[in-house]
């Protein structure tokens, strides 16, 4: 778990830094992995045809594990989790974008060249696996016994293995290269908060990374770092999201009618069918092992997303100019005073330069500091009434707002209620932690009340040392 969470967290930094650096830092183990299974693989059919490839155990036999026969419930079995094999393969489209001019023609070359070398790396695998009848062993992965028994346990046996972990490894970037533009995309069309849409300095979307790299290491922890626990999360999202994709762009084929439509139509018909069907036998295999997690969560994120979408088109209605005649206000400007010192009286003074309508008001817990206070009061001459509400039951904040509320409903209609709070800025970001947050609760509790346009202002002062 920990050696999962330190490459997440090299992952997102690598992407945070831009495109260009980080294909060229995850460029260098994929060359390396594809050059080290061709030549497994182009050593291990010489060395078939040649004959001088070690023999396999018949006792390996993979018909000996299936005493009930090739049924057709064991082949869709296969069929579905041979089809992981191709998930990845759907960044391409998702990436078009971002691809050079002509961005599509581009694309369409990388995808036919990945089709290309997945397919032959594929196929190059599991011939030898069935040549050498390779079965799977605990502790040991299928690649690994090839490896064994063409090379032998040699140096270029642990060159495979490692470049084979440095590209499992590696394999996680395929999220951060699609996650960021989907979200942007939704981000930007009002499915998901807008800051997923902003872009940073390296011109990536720096928060779209943060958030996949924030939930990919809380799954991590939650399931400890279980692979057989997070597969079945990841399988039925990708092939229900290949399922969705592929029906959807036979709707397009279907409304858009163009030339050689029908047979776009039913290539796109093949591969939902094909990924409908590989969805499902995973959802019903590992609906106990985790898959129902994703089946509850997707109609989850469906209502969420909805919701998002909802708000931002009531709060862009109800923030349109249209029918809007604007007038101007006069303020009554309330400042709470707890003490008086350089913070109070640098905004009374700010207030005085805004209006003479100022209620300066403290709520008294203590008959004796609010004695002194106001002895200080009239010391100062502010020319100002210093108005005490009495607190009984030591609260504070709950009077005040109160007494704001009641203000707020006497005042005319061209009259403007502002709260202006005297606040101190630490010179160090910790010593906020030391200090009461009163200005902070009050700041809150107003914004929080429903149909209450009170303005609501912070005065700082700074404190030099």
């Amino acid at each position: 778990m920990a050696l999962a969470l330190i490459v997440i967290a090299f992952i997102t930094i690598a992407n945070l830094r831009g495109v260009r650096e980080s294909a060229t830092i995850f460029a260098v183990p994929t060359y390396l992995f594809i050059f080290g299974i061709l030549t497994l693989i182009v050593t291990g059919l010489f060395r078939y045809f040649s004959g001088s490839l070690p023999a396999a155990s018949a006792s390996l036999s993979p018909s000996s594990l299936l005493p009930g026969g090739l049924s057709l419930f064991l082949l869709l079995r296969a069929f579905s989790s041979g089809c992981t094999a191709l998930t990845g393969m759907e960044a391409i489209s998702n990436g078009v974008p971002a691809f050079k001019e002509p961005e599509a023609t581009n694309a369409s070359i990388t995808l036919v060249w990945m089709a290309t070398i997945l397919a032959t790396l594929f196929a190059g695998i599991s011939f030898l696996a069935y040549v050498l009848k390779i079965t799977p062993v605990h502790g040991q992965t299928v690649l690994s016994q090839i490896a064994a028994k063409v090379f032998g346990r040699n140096l270029f046996y642990y060159y495979i293995q490692a470049s084979t972990a440095m590209i499992l490894f590696l394999a996680a970037n395929t999220s951060y290269a699609d996650f960021p533009r989907l979200a942007s995309l939704l981000a930007r069309d009002g499915f998901l908060p807008r800051i997923l849409a902003i872009r940073g300095d390296r011109l990536v979307f720096s928060n779209g990374i943060i958030a996949l790299g924030t939930m990919a290491s809380l799954l991590v922890v939650l399931f400890h770092g279980e692979t057989h626990r997070l597969i079945p999360l990841y399988a039925v999202g990708v092939f229900l999201s290949f399922t969705l994709s592929q029906s959807g762009m036979v709707r397009h084929w279907l409304k858009l009618r163009h030339r050689s439509w029908r047979s776009h139509a039913l290539i796109n018909l093949t591969g939902a069918v094909a990924t409908g069907i590989a969805t499902v036998i995973i959802a019903a295999l590992k609906f106990t092992h985790g898959a129902w997690m994703v089946i509850l969560l997707i109609p989850t994120f469906v209502s969420i997303f909805r919701a998002i979408h909802r708000h931002y088109e009531e709060s862009a209605a109800e923030l349109a100019p249209t029918g809007t005649t604007y007038r101007r206000l006069r303020p009554i400007i309330i400042i709470p005073i707890a003490t008086l010192n350089k913070v109070t009286i640098n905004a009374i003074e700010y207030a005085k330069s805004l209006t003479d309508n100022i209620r300066a008001v403290h709520i008294s817990i203590d008959p004796e500091a609010t004695a002194r206070l106001k002895q200080e009061w009239e010391k100062w001459d502010f020319s100002l009434e210093l108005l005490v509400i009495p607190s009984p039951y030591r609260a504070v904040i709950l009077p005040l707002i109160r007494y704001i509320e009641r203000v707020y409903t006497k005042a005319g209609p061209d009259e403007q209620v502002t709260v202006l709070i005297p606040e101190f800025v630490t010179k160090k970001w910790w010593h906020y932690f030391l200090h009461n947050q009163t200005g902070l609760w009050i700041r809150t509790l107003l914004l929080m009340r429903q149909e209450r346009d009170i303005v609501v202002t912070v005065v700082p002062y700074h404190l030099k040392h």
